[in-house]
């Protein structure tokens, strides 16, 4: 008795979560972000893109600039190339965008991007950063697939172009009614081709990875060399008991 309700109970959960996801309406497809924190030309390129696009209004409290010496830059180039006014390379990244401008612009204070891969994940924001598209009807003029009426407007757009929304194809909706299939398409072009683009995306999202948790190459290294010895000692050990206890019946 006791085993049927609680099976109840589970396909009610199961149903309701169904007719949620129904009513979220078209799940949006998450390409797979090329992240790869050994490929330290790739974070060098991210922490550029970051400078120069995002930290203009985004701030990133839990990141220092000293903590790019790890990518391999010295102090010198970072003072060089990706500190522009009078912060210091032990300073935070910070935004000298003030909240109260940003709040009557946008609605609300941008993010801190400290740990933004490690909340929305390293692919959604691949494609996040990738489905932008041109909308008249948003107070910013543009709008996002990934992220429905996003208060940020496209800042990549110089470099990606201007894709508009246009019908590809028709489809049968959840109601049966015949629905068109709309998709971003260039308008007007970039300084960067498509595949630049998508290259440039992904190493500014490898970098958003790597400012989440900047040890993360080194602990996963680690935990790999700990693994390894833990092996080792486990055949020497099963070696020793078969060893003690070969003589006993």
């Amino acid at each position: 008795m006791v085993m049927n309700n609680i099976i109840k109970k589970f396909l009610f959960v199961l149903a309701a979560v169904s007719m949620l996801a129904v009513a979220s309406g078209e799940e949006v497809h998450l390409d797979r972000a090329p992240v790869n924190l050994k490929d330290a030309i790739s974070l060098q390129r991210g922490a550029k893109y970051f400078v120069n696009y995002c930290l203009n209004c985004h701030s990133a409290s839990s990141m220092r600039y000293s903590r790019l010496q790890d990518l391999g830059l010295t102090e010198q180039e970072i003072k060089d190339n990706l500190l522009f006014t009078a912060e210091k390379i032990g300073d935070t990244m910070t935004t000298v965008l003030d909240p109260k401008d940003s709040t009557e612009w946008y609605g609300s204070p941008p993010a801190d991007l400290s740990v933004i891969a490690r909340s929305r994940s390293p692919d959604w924001l691949y494609t996040y950063l990738r489905t932008f598209y041109r909308d008249d009807t948003s107070p910013s003029g543009w709008n996002n697939q990934t992220f429905r009426n996003v208060a940020m407007p496209h800042v990549l757009y110089e470099l990606q172009g201007v894709p508009v929304m246009q019908k590809v194809g028709e489809r049968k909706g959840h109601d049966g009614m015949t629905e068109p299939i709309l998709k971003p398409v260039l308008d007007k072009p970039g300084s960067m081709s498509p595949r630049d683009y998508d290259q440039m995306v992904g190493d500014l999202v490898n970098y958003l990875v790597y400012m989440g948790e900047p040890s993360r190459a080194q602990r996963t290294q680690i935990g790999v060399i700990v693994l390894f010895f833990l092996g080792i000692l486990f055949v020497i050990a099963l070696l020793l008991k078969r060893e003690y206890w070969k003589d006993v019946k």
